[in-house]
C-alpha cells in the first residue's frame, strides 16, 4: 500500500473517524482505525461494535493495500504535520509516514484482524438535509438517559414517514417531540420507526451538522445507516452504520395532555433569566415554583433552600385561564426553554398534579412536556 495525500485531507478524515476507537482492554484492535487504498480512494475505518464509522477520500494511490494502526499514536502524529504533501506506504507490518522533514515508522497490525464492518447500501431511504437533520436532533438529543429496566427510553425514537420525519426523547420526566418534514417526499413501502442509541445520535451530531448537502438513511431490522457523498462524485464520503435498541417505545402521547386549564404566552429569554436566578436558592431536588396569577397577567417564580435562603422574581405574561401555583425541577424546565429558539413561549398547564407543555409560539412542530414537582 501507498499513497499521496494532503495533510489536511488526512487530519479531516482522521477527527471524523477516531471519535469512536475506544480503549479496550478485551477487544485491543478496537483501539485502532483500518486504513484501505483501492483505486483512487482512501478508505478509514473505526469501530466500538455498536457504531461503525467510513471515511473516504479522492486520492493518489501508487499501491492498493490495507494496514491497521493505533488511533491515538497515528492522530498524534499527522496533527503534528505541516499541510503538505504526506505519503503514507505500508513496509511489512510497518507504516511508514513521511512529510517534508518529517519521517516516522509506526507499527501496524493485520487488517484481518479488524471487526468487519456491515454494510447496508441497498433497499428503502429518506433523504434530509444533514444540517436540518442535525438542528432538529439536537433539540431532544440530551433528554434520555440510560435505563436497564427501560432500556427503550435510553435511545432516540424516529418516526420516518412519506413526507415527514417525528424525533421524540423521554427520560419519565420530561419529554421533547421534534416533526419536520421532508424537502423531498421519500419513495417509501411503508412507515419505519426505530430506536437510536443516544451516543449514535450524538455522533450523528457531531460529524454531520457542519456538513453540506442531504444524507441518505438506509433501513434495516436491527441496523441503520447515515451517508453523505461526496461533492465531486456520487461515492459516499462518510457512512455512520449503528445498532438499534430492541424493543417497542412507549406510548409516549398518551402522556402530552390534550386540553389545559392555564395558558401563559411570556418573553423566553426574561423567564431564563428569573429561573436561573431562582434556581441558585433552589435546594437539593432543584424545585422552583411558578406562581401564575391570571387576574394580574403576572408570573412570580420561586426558590427557596433552608442553607442559603431564598428568592422571588416576577415577570408579566398574556395569560388566559386560571391561576394555579406549579413546581418544576429547574434544570429540567430550563432544559426546555433553551431549546425553543422563538422570542415567545407558549405554556399549557393543566394543574399543579399534570405535566406542563413548553412550545414556541406559532410553531406546532416542537413539544416539551415536563413533569411537576409534586407536593408530599
Amino acid at each position: 500500500m501507498k499513497l499521496v495525500i494532503l495533510q489536511e485531507k488526512l487530519k479531516e478524515g482522521i477527527k471524523i473517524v477516531e471519535k469512536i476507537s475506544t480503549k479496550s482492554l478485551s477487544l485491543p484492535i478496537l483501539n485502532n482505525i483500518l486504513i484501505k487504498t483501492k483505486k483512487n480512494f482512501l478508505n478509514l475505518v473505526s469501530t466500538n461494535l455498536e457504531i461503525g464509522i467510513n471515511w473516504w477520500s479522492l486520492v493518489k494511490t501508487e499501491k492498493e493495500g490495507e494496514i491497521t494502526v493505533p488511533c491515538q499514536i497515528f492522530s498524534n502524529f499527522i496533527n503534528l504535520l505541516p499541510n503538505k504533501t504526506v505519503i503514507l506506504e505500508k513496509k511489512d507490518s510497518n507504516l511508514d509516514i513521511k512529510c517534508e522533514n518529517y519521517k516516522t515508522v509506526l507499527k501496524g497490525f493485520k487488517a484481518e484482524d479488524f471487526p468487519i464492518i456491515p454494510q447496508i447500501t441497498e433497499g428503502e431511504y429518506v433523504l434530509v438535509n444533514s444540517q436540518l437533520f442535525c438542528q432538529n436532533l439536537n433539540q431532544v438529543v440530551n433528554i434520555p438517559i440510560s435505563s436497564t429496566t427501560k432500556p427503550e427510553i435510553s435511545g432516540i425514537y424516529f418516526e420516518f414517514q412519506k413526507d415527514l420525519i417525528k424525533i421524540v426523547a423521554t427520560d419519565s420526566f420530561r419529554l421533547g417531540e421534534k416533526t419536520f418534514e421532508l424537502k423531498t417526499p421519500a419513495v417509501l413501502s411503508k412507515e419505519y420507526s426505530l430506536i437510536l442509541p443516544q451516543r449514535t445520535a450524538k455522533e450523528i451530531i457531531n460529524i454531520f451538522s457542519e456538513k453540506e448537502g442531504d444524507i441518505k438513511i438506509y433501513f434495516s431490522s436491527n441496523q441503520v445507516l447515515f451517508e453523505l457523498p461526496m461533492t465531486e462524485t456520487n461515492h459516499p464520503q462518510i457512512q455512520l452504520i449503528s445498532r438499534l435498541i430492541d424493543g417497542e417505545y412507549p406510548n409516549y402521547e398518551a402522556i402530552i395532555p390534550k386540553k389545559y386549564e392555564t395558558q401563559v404566552i411570556f418573553q423566553r429569554d426574561t423567564l431564563i433569566s428569573q429561573i436561573k436566578s431562582a434556581s441558585l436558592f433552589s435546594g437539593k431536588i432543584n424545585e422552583i415554583k411558578l406562581k401564575v396569577d391570571s387576574k394580574n397577567q403576572k408570573i412570580e417564580v420561586f426558590g427557596q433552600s433552608q442553607d442559603i435562603g431564598e428568592y422571588c422574581g416576577s415577570l408579566t405574561g398574556n395569560i388566559k385561564g386560571k391561576s394555579v401555583e406549579v413546581s418544576f425541577n429547574h434544570r429540567f424546565f430550563l432544559d426546555g426553554l433553551l431549546n425553543i429558539k422563538s422570542p415567545e413561549v407558549v405554556f399549557e398547564i393543566t394543574n399543579k398534579e399534570e405535566p406542563g407543555v413548553l412550545k414556541p409560539t406559532g410553531d406546532q412542530n416542537f413539544i416539551y412536556v415536563v413533569m411537576p414537582i409534586k407536593a408530599i
